[in-house]
């Protein structure tokens, strides 16, 4: 199955919600467990223990992982495990970019079945141009995988570089556009990263024909409520993504939080 049939699969089953997996110091505080890798492990792992049949998608955030090191990425490894098992999808959030043999080395981390820290989908910068991803592209369509690349990120910083103009389209556009070419002859596993926090976008997304995933929901900012008038007929493709406002309150609320956006979700993208 390609990455978009999986995603529609499990997405039908559970539901249009990606909970992210953010271990930060507050996250580990609220979870009353030591900022360390023993910390570390029993909140990632017990997220995914606690939703796992509930939520279709996990976005584990690589950088709090690495920040202890190997130890830290070999926790990131047994997640990205554990995920597979409580059958849903992960989206590991890196956001690497590069060119040549480098992307192409990313792509080998990440990427097919022998990847040491595989995950079902990557998330990419495109800031070296959207071509210089094209090995990550073929790798994640050779091992039924996927990719989100940032267009129009939820942090307000982006939007110099984002809604910069280059010719008669702005960057983001740029991105949006070639993706959207690209897709067809890559079984449509190529995303955007779209942030949910903007009261306009600023780019049109209209035409664009995969997955979206959407940042930004709860503690900053975004709303499930708002996400149809923000993306329109497109709402159809979002992901919606939250992680403080699910993970931020420690283990007991976990669950319910997580099912009070289920149904939020539900209703509000259906």
């Amino acid at each position: 199955m390609t990455y978009a049939q999986r995603l529609q699969q499990v997405t039908e089953q559970r539901g249009r919600l990606c909970v992210g997996i953010d271990p930060m110091p507050s996250v580990l505080a609220a979870w009353d467990l030591p900022n360390d890798v023993t910390g570390l492990e029993r909140c990632a792992r017990g997220i995914v223990e606690g939703l796992a049949d509930k939520v279709a998608v996990f976005k584990p955030q690589s950088a709090f992982f690495e920040a202890f090191g190997s130890r830290g990425v070999a926790v990131l490894e047994t997640v990205l495990r554990d995920i597979s098992d409580a059958g849903a999808l992960s989206i590991l959030d890196v956001k690497r970019g590069d060119i040549g043999s480098s992307m192409a080395g990313y792509a080998t981390a990440f990427l097919g079945d022998d990847a040491p820290t595989r995950a079902d989908a990557i998330t990419l910068s495109p800031y070296l141009g959207v071509g210089s991803l094209q090995p990550a592209i073929e790798a994640a369509v050779a091992g039924g995988q996927g990719i989100y690349v940032l267009a129009r990120t939820s942090n307000p910083e982006g939007a110099p570089v984002q809604l910069a103009t280059a010719g008669d389209r702005s960057v983001a556009q740029h991105v949006i556009d070639t993706i959207a070419d690209l897709n067809p002859a890559n079984d449509y596993a190529v995303g955007l990263v779209v942030g949910g926090t903007h009261e306009s976008l600023g780019c049109d997304l209209s035409q664009f024909n995969a997955s979206i995933l959407v940042p930004g929901i709860g503690a900053q900012g975004g709303t499930m409520e708002a996400l149809r008038n923000l993306f329109g007929l497109t709402v159809v493709h979002v992901l919606p993504t939250a992680s403080r406002d699910v993970i931020g309150h420690g283990p007991d609320a976990l669950a319910s939080r997580a099912e009070r956006l289920l149904l939020s979700s539900a209703s509000e993208l259906a």
